[in-house]
């Protein structure tokens, strides 16, 4: 009976925390001053908790069993399988919302910016790693540098996702390293966040925006034209998920057939199919995608007269789901996984950070010339931890969104997604270069970054010139 309450009670142990993350937020001026969201409170008062930090003084202290009673028994293994899927469902559900016709004039090129600053990132980490590989650090897994625009731009649930497949490549604690570069992000999003808007705003002299009145969303207790009635026979929350489900089986179904077939290409095969497993979440948004376009071809053919999906319940959702992934993702982190990279962990991080800093400040100067501080620390906070960190610092300099930056975080992330599908495909050249015993596959993969670096950085200076001219 204990072995079915496990997954259970991670999910419940999960919820205390956020609890305490909460409570702390709202009590603890330090995390408010600081914009520490929620959800990496919590999970770092899991970690704190659990036998990473706890466990370890328990057992310090009293050795044997009755030390096992005295910290919150999470396992980092089943944790990380509860990042694995939320992280699916988070993004299933942001696909599935509708969005209103029309774009911002910045959506394209931020797009390319986002994707290019993931460039700079793996030409960085990648470089870095493979130094330390052939000098003071034999035997370091080749890719593990290319974790870093995972961990710092994707967040914890890719890094962990991506980093977890290359283990059967090789990559000992490859997940458990995805998450802690991923934590160090969000200390950059966050620490370092703040202290580089205070850095900005009294460089440029920075006055708010005049405020302009607060949005409020619909009501989501009234009926609306087209929606399933809120008195029906089956909750409008419960359609929701039924809908993320259906999708994320697809995805499932999808991605074992793929790899049924890949089985038959050897180590090649094997390698492609872990990186479909491991890029789940990008298949399951393509699958949504695919099934809000069909929502709408089956009202113009008249089989279907309701919208189904509701963008209120679906941000919640996805809010909900993101918001348990990144306290599960910090509470999973391994001392053991950590202390056996920390050298280049630590090398990586620090350098990506201030590139990526270095990186946002001057292009943001060039896409964004009318809102460059509000533009600036978004990008900052998304490119170094998540969107959510990335609005929380905006919130600080534009509290009502008024300056444009925030449309251009959502709209920027998803145009990101297309200009970003070839990178996930060069991210498997190194990984095959290791499973083949090919290093010559690593220069590949630089050529590869190099190139489609210049193809984007082209694309979007030609964008800027022409957007200055029609001013």
């Amino acid at each position: 009976m204990a072995d079915q309450w496990k997954i259970i009670l991670d999910i419940l142990y999960v919820s205390a925390f956020l609890g305490i993350g909460t409570f702390l937020k709202r009590k603890v001026p330090f995390f408010r001053r600081f914009l520490i969201p929620n959800a990496i409170i919590a999970g770092l008062a899991g970690l704190v908790l659990g036998p990473e930090v706890l466990g370890r003084a328990m057992g310090a202290l009293f050795p044997g069993q009755a030390a096992a009673s005295l910290y919150v028994p999470l396992d980092p293994d089943r944790l990380g399988t509860l990042v694995y899927h939320l992280m699916a469902i988070g993004f299933i559900a942001l696909s599935l919302k509708k969005r209103e016709p029309g774009h911002s004039k910045h959506a394209v090129n931020t797009g390319i910016f986002i994707v290019s600053n993931y460039l700079i990132q793996g030409i960085l980490g990648f470089a870095l790693t493979l130094m330390l590989a052939y000098t003071v650090l034999p035997g370091l897994f080749p890719a593990m540098g290319l974790l870093l625009p995972l961990g710092f731009g994707q967040g914890p649930g890719q890094a962990l996702s991506i980093g977890g497949s290359w283990e059967a490549e090789g990559f000992l604690y490859g997940g458990n390293v995805g998450l802690a570069i991923a934590t160090i992000g969000f200390l950059w999003a966050t620490i370092g966040g703040v202290l580089y808007m205070n850095y900005l705003v009294r460089r440029r002299k920075f006055k708010k925006p005049e405020d302009r009145p607060e949005i409020h969303l619909k009501s989501v207790d009234e009926d609306e034209a087209g929606e399933i009635p809120l008195g029906g026979s089956i909750d409008r929350l419960s359609v929701q998920l039924f809908q993320i489900g259906i999708v994320y089986l697809i995805t499932y179904g999808i991605i074992a057939g793929l790899s049924a077939l890949l089985v038959n290409l050897g180590n090649f095969g094997q390698t492609i199919s872990n990186l479909l497993w491991g890029f789940h979440f990008i298949i399951g948004a393509l699958v949504a995608l695919a099934t809000r376009g069909s929502y709408k071809l089956f009202k113009n053919m008249k089989i279907m007269n309701r919208n189904y999906p509701n963008n209120f319940l679906l941000q919640r959702i996805a809010g909900g789901a993101f918001d348990y992934m990144i306290a599960a993702s910090i509470a999973a982190l391994s001392w053991t996984a950590l202390k056996a990279y920390l050298l280049p962990v630590l090398l990586i991080t620090t350098l990506g950070g201030l590139l990526t800093a270095w990186y946002v400040s001057f292009m943001a100067k060039r896409i964004y010339p009318d809102h460059v501080v509000e533009n600036t620390l978004g990008m900052f906070g998304m490119m170094t931890g998540t969107v959510s960190n990335g609005m929380a610092l905006l919130r600080e300099v534009d509290p009502n969104y008024s300056s444009g930056a925030a449309e251009n975080l959502v709209l920027g992330s998803g145009t990101g997604l297309f200009f970003g599908f070839p990178l996930m495909i060069v991210l498997t050249i190194p990984i095959i270069g290791v499973s083949t015993g090919r290093p010559i596959m690593f220069l590949y993969t630089f050529v590869a970054f190099f190139a489609y670096l210049a193809v984007l950085l082209t694309i979007l200076f030609i964008n800027i010139r022409r957007q200055r001219k029609k001013a």
